[in-house]
């Protein structure tokens, strides 16, 4: 089954072509370190929740909007060995982030169930 690298990220809303072209950049540093896929997503209907929810995950502030992404790799190893290539890769150490990365909230997930 694949596995897949989750982001939740609060980006600042007129920052969305910026923020893309940061996806697009590391998009291809992923795929040569084994990825399937880069998928990046843009809030557009993200309701205040009772308990929690996505705006407070992140601390969403005045003029962000949450973004969320997954990068699908073929499984767990090839996800291990990618992000151990891509942490010695320069591309990557010297890339900037359109956002604030002390508030993205990430993890690795395994596939469980496909429809």
């Amino acid at each position: 089954m694949p596995y897949l690298d989750i982001t939740v990220i609060p980006v600042p809303s007129d920052g969305q072509a910026a923020y893309l072209a940061h996806s697009h950049a590391t998009t291809a540093m992923f795929k040569e370190a084994g990825a399937l896929s880069v998928t990046e997503t843009w809030g557009t209907d993200v309701p205040d929740g009772k308990l929690t929810d996505f705006k407070k995950a992140v601390a969403l502030k005045e003029g962000e909007t949450v973004a969320i992404g997954w990068i699908t790799w073929p499984d767990k190893a090839t996800r291990d060995a990618g992000w151990e290539k891509l942490m010695q890769d320069e591309r990557m150490a010297s890339s900037e982030f359109p956002f604030d990365g002390k508030r993205m909230i990430f993890g690795g997930f395994e596939v469980i169930a496909e429809g």
